[in-house]
């Protein structure tokens, strides 16, 4: 059974601080592609952040020099550090895994919930 389970999400000012964890289960983690996706209320859920299976990165414009993607395969876990967080990065922050062969295997975690407020 496949989990991807999300912790470190809460609440913090603007300008402030958080580190997202995802850990891994059920799966050969070194293998896939992990990402950060986020859905605030209201909108599309969108791409955050995305790390490959080789260490490759790709930020959406909106986080970029904010915020950082890393996995530690030893752990099977991803990490997303969030550093000058600002009101519009409130949202439900999901953590996905995703591996292409022929066929697509792709899971989601339950999701954390990120509040940026004074």
């Amino acid at each position: 059974q496949v989990q991807l389970v999300e912790s470190g999400g809460g609440l913090v000012q603007p300008g402030g601080s958080l580190r997202l964890s995802c850990a891994a289960s059920g799966i050969i983690f070194s293998i896939y592609d992990m990402g950060w996706y986020r859905q605030a209320p209201g909108k599309q859920r969108e791409l955050v952040a995305r790390i490959t299976s080789g260490g490759s990165t790709n930020y959406a414009d909106s986080v970029k020099g904010r915020f950082t993607i890393s996995r530690d395969n030893a752990k099977n876990t991803v990490y997303l550090q969030m550093n000058s967080l600002k009101p519009e990065d409130t949202a439900v922050y999901y953590c996905n895994g995703h591996r292409q062969v022929v066929i697509t295997f792709q899971y989601w975690g339950q999701g954390t919930q990120v509040t940026v407020s004074s």
